[in-house]
């Protein structure tokens, strides 16, 4: 017998899911709780794919900027690299920018939703794996507007300011110094509006979906936030 108090989700296409996991995300994680998270993870892609090649433009000073950056620190330790082989280097990654964005994307949303499966055991929540990957396949949706975001400042910015991607971060990143210990240009960098958002939306899903309070799904998104800076501040480390 079908309880009266407790509603059936509401059906919904993906393209609302994408609308209004901006505005009523509890509702999207509600009528999403089968965990299938395939098509949504494949919209976000093609979406991010799509917008990056139309926004080029405005990207493009903030990759020049990460480049200029890398192989200012391959030429401090190999100072015998030529500036042919640098200008082959830079020729290559443009033309497969798009491809590693697209690569690395999903990617990470797969990390992710592992990371979270794996840490929500710790606040007793006991969601399947699936349900975890659609938690943060739909957590990652602000990056939409991120990218705008980045691509504007990027055209409207002077060359100048742009000397890495935390200089069009919405957080601490862009108020460091450039030359700043790359250990906590790391861990401060990542301490911006878009990752609050994904982190809050986490916490939302978790708690959504696997009926926990929403202290504890905060805890749990919170750890995931950490464990996922392990390898960049590896990379940070080896860099200093």
């Amino acid at each position: 017998m079908t309880d009266a108090a407790t509603p059936a989700p509401s059906k919904a296409s993906l393209w609302e899911d994408f609308i209004d996991i901006f505005y009523q995300p509890s509702a999207v994680f509600d009528r999403r709780r089968d965990g299938k998270f395939g098509l949504a993870l494949l919209v976000l892609v093609i979406a991010c794919a799509v917008l990056y090649l139309a926004l080029r433009n405005g990207l493009a000073p903030i990759q020049d900027a990460e480049f200029a950056k890398a192989t200012a620190a391959m030429a401090a330790k190999n100072p015998s690299i030529t500036a042919d082989q640098i200008s082959s280097m830079s020729g290559t990654m443009e033309k497969f920018a798009v491809v590693g964005y697209v690569v690395f994307l999903p990617i990470g949303v797969l990390l992710t939703g592992a990371i979270l499966w794996g840490v929500s055991r710790l606040v007793d929540a006991k969601e399947s794996f699936a349900v975890a990957m659609m938690i943060a396949t739909y957590s990652q949706v602000p990056r939409i507007v991120e990218l705008v975001v980045n691509a504007l400042q990027g055209l409207l910015l002077p060359p100048e300011q742009i000397t890495s991607h935390y200089s069009v971060t919405l957080g601490v990143g862009r108020f460091l110094d450039p030359s700043s210990n790359p250990f906590m240009m790391t861990v401060l960098g990542a301490i911006d509006v878009f990752t609050i958002w994904t982190v809050v939306l986490m916490a939302i899903g978790l708690s959504v979906v696997a009926g926990i309070p929403r202290s504890k799904a905060a805890i749990a998104a919170t750890l995931v936030w950490l464990v996922s800076l392990i390898l960049p501040l590896i990379g940070a480390l080896r860099a200093g």
